[in-house]
């Protein structure tokens, strides 16, 4: 597992993103939307580009009549993450006092 800065979480959003896909086995787009509180645009550019390094699965289904679009973390997205974190907290420990 490498340790070092991933470009792919540098930004906040998609950062919780996959701080809320470590936790939960599953989150719904609307549910991003209200808990990070950013726009429908916004959420899917940062839901996309996670997609796209497959970092994140998405899941379309019905719900009534209503689509519902749900997100899951994938085991090379986890780890990665995971990695990421543990970069953060040796830059933490290194420029501590």
């Amino acid at each position: 597992m490498k340790k070092q800065f991933d470009k792919a979480f540098e930004n906040v959003v998609r950062l919780r993103i996959m701080s809320v896909l470590m936790v939960n086995e599953e989150y719904d787009f609307n549910s991003f939307k209200e808990l990070l509180e950013v726009t429908d645009g916004n959420l899917a550019s940062h839901l996309k580009s996670l997609e796209k390094q497959e970092f994140i699965t998405v899941q379309k289904s019905f719900v009534g009549r209503k689509t519902q679009t749900t997100y899951k973390a994938t085991p090379s997205g986890k780890e990665a993450f995971q990695a990421h974190l543990s970069f953060l907290e040796n830059l933490i420990k290194e420029n501590k006092n």
